[in-house]
């Protein structure tokens, strides 16, 4: 085979973030018809639900080791065809203890996916010699959308869970085996640095943090931007979602226009100017939690958020003491403690004072960010990209 282009690399990793968002909206869209198929109590659904992060977290540091010795290639084929694999698992669960054990299979092969897949988007990113990092995390927003669709369509035609999980599976492992073909051979920096996890250098643990920020912020528009509208804001019945499609619609179209601006800027100044956009975007809905300032502040802080994670992850590659696959392991188990302890850290807050309370102090995350994002400077090599200040606003010739 011809030695692919950048662009074709580009289209391929595109694909497989594709698909990892497509198996896990088709997941998220029927969870309503598995806890009602299993008859779940709302409190044993949300006990079930943590049993997918849990899995996430078991993957870390074999992802790392993983991605390191065998190269990202090998690793995103075999985690997109287990991730897209174990997907009909979940539509079959007969009860709560093999959901569960789906779950934590689904989930490890997820960030088994997570992982490699971002280490094959660095490696290209590299090739290109500019941003292109939010794009590939546009296309698993964009399969978001299409993957929730999807699943509103079959439950209309009455497909159950199971016959939707395999149709997906089918369309993923297709399109894993035809992306395949086009993937980096090789990872950027892989022929140095540690192959195991351990406590992160400075600068990782600074990325980390920013993740873990960013994360969390998005996770509490994920899991809480419908209950702020519904007990905070009031409006209509029909309007409580409001909040939640204002806040993913600009996550979504922020992920596929944020790379310009990176690339314009450099990624220190666009996660200052995602910072403030999460802190002012809740912070307006705060202070004034009538209906048209909340829905403008959560479409602020969906452009905010949509950047975050991308450009942290590209800053992980950034380091000069361990590999990239490493290096999204250990920035991707700080970011996901956000996703983890985020939710409940939320609700906890809010039962002893308020959601609005909450909402600030989660303003106050999103604020961090951008002090962070400051300090974050890896220490330079002559074999090293520029620091995080430079990156992007420095490869415009």
């Amino acid at each position: 085979m011809a030695e692919s282009t950048p662009t074709q690399r580009r289209v391929a990793v595109s694909t497989l973030f594709f698909v990892a968002g497509l198996c896990f909206a088709s997941w998220a869209s029927r969870i309503p018809d598995i806890g009602l198929k299993l008859g779940l109590s709302e409190g044993e659904l949300g006990q079930l639900l943590l049993a997918l992060p849990v899995g996430s977290m078991l993957a870390l540091p074999v992802a790392g080791w993983l991605v390191h010795t065998y190269g990202s290639r090998q690793v995103v084929l075999l985690a997109t065809c287990l991730y897209a694999g174990f997907l009909p698992l979940l539509g079959w669960a007969t009860g709560f203890w093999t959901l569960a054990g789906s779950l934590v299979l689904f989930g490890f092969a997820g960030n088994l996916l997570n992982i490699s897949v971002n280490t094959q988007a660095i490696g290209v990113q590299a090739a290109y010699g500019q941003p292109i990092m939010a794009s590939f995390h546009g296309l698993w927003s964009l399969a978001g959308f299409l993957g929730g669709a999807l699943g509103t369509l079959l439950i209309r035609w009455q497909q159950t869970p199971f016959r939707h999980f395999l149709l997906v599976m089918g369309v993923g492992l297709v399109l894993a085996v035809l992306a395949h073909q086009r993937t980096l051979p090789q990872d950027v920096g892989a022929a140095g640095g540690s192959s195991g996890l351990r406590r992160p250098e400075p600068y990782l643990l600074r990325v980390g943090l920013i993740a873990f920020c960013g994360m969390l912020c998005e996770g509490c528009m994920f899991d809480w931007s419908g209950v702020y509208f519904q007990k905070v804001v009031r409006p209509d019945a029909t309007l409580v979602t409001a909040g939640y499609v204002a806040c993913m619609s600009t996550m979504a179209l922020g992920r596929f226009i944020s790379d310009f601006f990176t690339h314009r800027f450099g990624t220190a100044r666009m996660l200052q100017i995602s910072s403030a956009l999460i802190a002012a975007g809740l912070l307006t809905a705060v202070v004034w939690p009538a209906f048209g300032p909340s829905v403008t502040g959560f479409l602020l802080v969906g452009f905010g958020i949509a950047s975050v994670t991308p450009l942290a992850y590209s800053a992980a590659g950034q380091s000069a003491t361990v590999s990239p696959g490493v290096a999204l392991a250990m920035v991707s188990s700080i970011g996901y403690l956000g996703f983890l302890l985020g939710p409940p850290l939320i609700g906890l807050v809010a039962e002893v004072s308020s959601l609005r309370v909450s909402f600030g102090l989660v303003a106050g995350l999103g604020a961090a960010i951008g002090v962070l994002a400051a300090r974050a400077t890896p220490a330079p090599t002559s074999s090293q990209p520029l620091p995080m200040q430079d990156v992007g606003a420095a490869s415009a010739h």
